[in-house]
């Protein structure tokens, strides 16, 4: 008597079914799409860069003002109009009674980081028996950094940089906010959890960490501040231990949504060190007390101006952005003026600004007296032109100095442009290279800086 092995009857890599991806919105958004797209691939899917091309659709939405709506809803629109099998999720998917009525033969709808909805609507849109074995068979010689980036799954920014992602959801109740509606309450990561992804990332070939969550302040205090080991030394769940594992790993750093608490004050002689960048992105939203208070923000009794001071004398290279609301219900035109004198003061590096609109949900709807659209333009108008002096005075003190610059592209023209510590990836200005030797993406190299204006800067390298 004779067996026979059974014949596999997957369907090969050729074959396999192609998903179509839309990402919209922000940088923790964007983790959210590469987290699915990371076990689709696992999966042996592969992805379509056409609608035409895809057997699926999913579209990562984003819900947390009427314009990021709007672009969800357009974006949701052309996929059924385009392609008919389309699956939702994201932020926006949190209101899903209000997508279904629009577009009721979706697929599906989920909220941010459900993972699991979305993969099990895939399963069942575009079903798949893949061999692990064929598909996701490696290659027979295979560099460390190349088994790294094979590690940390796939990634949709440049492989220089990348969003390290810390916690989920948010404890605040800030008044014109709904993201803890539709992301959660703070659920922190293990600090092992994360400093263990951020190694695989440098070990990829990453040259630079994003800092990104809801409140990157709060981080840990679920938890505890719980810790555990990694490389041989105790680390709890915590801002400063976090930042101090982070430091070890020899790359840039970068922290976002940090709100101004007192234990910020910590962090301030790491970035003196050179452990982490000294940048930080605050979005301090207001410089009135009684618009911050109305706004109901975290920290907003908290002498900001004088802690600038203060962080600026231990960290004399310390570059801070941050983002405002002008025009926020009952913001008198005394409110305003403080706000402007708060920033002439503050003297921060880089700005942007929001004009208030109602979002749906949102308490700030039931406060009264609304300012009119004329008024709230004509206060962005002046906020800006006012910052726009500002930021120029301090890009001009840049001129003359020699800056790490992080190469990012070459475009077609055959232009560089790069990042120094000071301009996140984009959000802020660029460092453009005049260069008489090769430079790639990704590459690190000094640069004398020559000219600026309001937003960038004019550099010639340096070879060494």
């Amino acid at each position: 008597m004779s067996s026979v092995a059974p014949v596999r009857r997957t369907r090969s890599k050729s074959t396999a079914p192609k998903v179509g991806f839309v990402s919209l919105g922000c940088p923790k958004a964007l983790v959210d799409s590469e987290r699915i797209l990371t076990q689709l691939r696992a999966e042996g899917y592969q992805t379509a860069p056409t609608y035409d091309a895809a057997d699926v659709v999913i579209v990562n939405t984003c819900g947390f003002i009427d314009s990021a709506v709007t672009e969800s809803l357009d974006a949701i629109g052309e996929a059924m109009n385009e392609n008919g099998k389309v699956i939702v999720t994201g932020c926006l998917g949190a209101k899903s009674d209000m997508i279904r009525d629009k577009f009721p033969d979706l697929l599906s709808i989920s909220g941010p980081q459900d993972y699991a909805t979305v993969m099990n609507a895939v399963h069942s849109a575009v079903p798949y028996q893949h061999d692990p074995f064929v598909d996701l068979l490696p290659a027979k010689r295979r560099s460390a950094s190349a088994q790294a980036a094979q590690d940390v799954g796939v990634k949709l920014t440049p492989k220089h940089y990348a969003y390290l992602k810390i916690s989920e959801g948010c404890n605040h109740k800030c008044s014109f906010c709904i993201i803890p509606s539709m992301r959660g309450k703070l659920a922190s990561r293990s600090v092992v959890d994360v400093l263990a992804e951020a190694e695989k990332l440098v070990k990829a070939g990453v040259k630079e960490l994003l800092v990104i969550s809801q409140d990157t302040s709060a981080y840990g205090s679920d938890l505890k501040y719980a810790g555990g080991s990694w490389r041989g030394h105790e680390y709890r769940t915590s801002m400063l231990d976090l930042c101090r594992g982070l430091g070890q790993l020899g790359v840039w750093v970068r922290l976002h949504y940090v709100y101004p608490y007192p234990h910020v004050d910590e962090i301030i002689p790491l970035m003196a060190q050179g452990l982490v960048l000294p940048y930080l992105d605050i979005p301090f939203q207001h410089g009135s007390p009684s618009v911050l208070k109305r706004m109901k923000r975290p920290a907003f009794a908290e002498n900001t101006l004088e802690r600038i001071k203060t962080w600026r004398k231990i960290c004399p290279e310390l570059v801070i952005r941050s983002t405002f609301i002008v025009g926020f219900p009952g913001e008198t035109e005394a409110e305003f003026q403080e706000l402007l004198d708060w920033l002439k003061e503050a003297k921060l590096d880089r700005v942007g600004c929001f004009q208030y609109s109602p979002v749906e949900g949102a308490t700030a709807n039931d406060l009264a007296d609304p300012v009119p659209d004329d008024v709230k333009a004509e206060r962005y108008e002046r906020f800006m032109k006012t910052q726009a002096k500002i930021s120029k005075a301090r890009l001009k003190k840049m001129v003359g100095r020699t800056l790490d610059v992080l190469v990012d592209e070459i475009d077609e023209d055959g232009v560089l442009s790069g990042r120094s510590y000071a301009d996140a990836p984009e959000i802020d200005g660029r460092v453009y290279l005049s260069c008489d030797f090769p430079l790639k993406p990704g590459q690190m190299v000094r640069a004398k800086v020559l000219e600026s204006n309001e937003h960038d800067l004019h550099a010639e390298a340096i070879e060494e």
